[in-house]
């Protein structure tokens, strides 16, 4: 294991480990010029290992839930690792976040960076193929952290990868994100059962919680009398990004602080967005520097295909197959 240290002019730093390519630190101005680590995580990388819910971590091969863990493939059905109940859930038991990377250091025009490859074997947690996988961290200049992804296999499978960071722009060690403000670019949102697996339907944001197209405190909706707010605990969900075209790079979503000043803007090719609040952080969980996180001291935007996309043909695809290549772009744009 091995921790990478990436620093752009303006001082904005980022501290990667090689396992899970995990971002374990994540420092950032407010408006003033003061830095803070807004990145929940831990001091050591044994403890990503051990009992991290997926704290700054690379995910694979499939991002979300799979029912069951069992889809299939050309008529053949396969049964991947289940984690989360009688569902696998970000990649099975020992994902690409508990996986030691080759990482190595780029740079390139107003930018400094990581590249982090992994060959995932044939039959790796019930997946098939032998999947390589290539991701490219990118802090540039303009205080943007750029995420490139790129795989390949010889067997048809399937992939949809993801990075898993929790971000409070206060601060990691400032409670609650619940007073930020957010919105997303999205008119709809794959609703879930008890299992969290998806109903298959879409579901209108229109009159509902989930109507993020406007700017919205967080706190207005993550307690409110709803379904699938009820179901989830708060927001765990995946938002149903609106495209001119598949695959563009656009805006997903932007989340800001007014205490800081901080702001975060989202841009992906992928066709949607979790946005997860920490419901199931552990309350009491002890992070850097001694500090106990708590529900909801996080939240997520994880760039992604929806969850249990093999088991839902209206979903777009996550097959992958020999010849093919998996590409997939997202950046986080920051400001003060």
């Amino acid at each position: 294991m091995a921790i990478h240290t990436l620093k752009n002019k303006n001082g904005l730093e980022m501290k990667v480990s090689s396992l899970g390519g995990v971002v374990m630190e994540f420092h950032v101005p407010d408006r003033e010029g003061n830095f803070a680590d807004i990145a929940l995580g831990f001091d050591s990388e044994a403890e990503y290992d051990e009992r991290s819910p997926f704290f700054g971590a690379l995910i694979g091969r499939f991002g979300n839930r799979i029912a069951q863990g069992k889809y299939s493939i050309d008529g053949i059905e396969y049964s991947c690792v289940t984690n989360n109940g009688e569902n696998s859930l970000h990649g099975g038991q020992v994902g690409f976040d508990k996986r030691e990377w080759d990482v190595s250091p780029i740079s390139g025009d107003g930018y400094t960076g990581l590249r982090l490859r992994l060959l995932s074997g044939d039959g790796d947690e019930g997946f098939p193929g032998n999947l390589e996988v290539e991701v490219l961290y990118k802090l540039t200049d303009d205080n943007e952290w750029i995420i490139e992804y790129r795989a390949i296999t010889d067997k048809p499978t399937i992939v949809n990868l993801t990075q898993h960071s929790y971000f409070n722009l206060k601060g990691h060690n400032s409670g609650t994100h619940c007073d930020h403000e957010i919105s997303l670019n999205a008119d709809q949102i794959v609703p879930v059962g008890s299992d969290l697996i998806p109903t298959g339907e879409l579901m209108p944001v229109d009159r509902t919680p989930f109507d993020l197209r406007k700017t919205t405190i967080i706190e207005q909706g993550i307690d409110v009398d709803h379904p699938q707010i009820e179901v989830a605990g708060g927001y765990d969900h995946t938002f149903v990004l609106n495209k001119s075209q598949k695959d563009e790079l656009s805006l997903a979503g932007t989340v800001s602080d007014s205490y800081s000043g901080r702001s975060m803007k989202v841009y992906t090719t992928e066709p949607g967005v979790q946005f997860y609040t920490g419901n199931f952080i552990e309350n009491g969980l002890k992070g850097k520097s001694g500090t106990i996180y708590q529900k909801r001291s996080g939240f997520c935007l994880e760039t992604q295909h929806y969850p249990d996309s093999p088991n839902q043909p209206n979903f777009p695809s996550t097959r992958l197959a020999p010849g093919e290549i998996y590409l997939s772009k997202t950046v986080y744009a920051f400001e003060a």
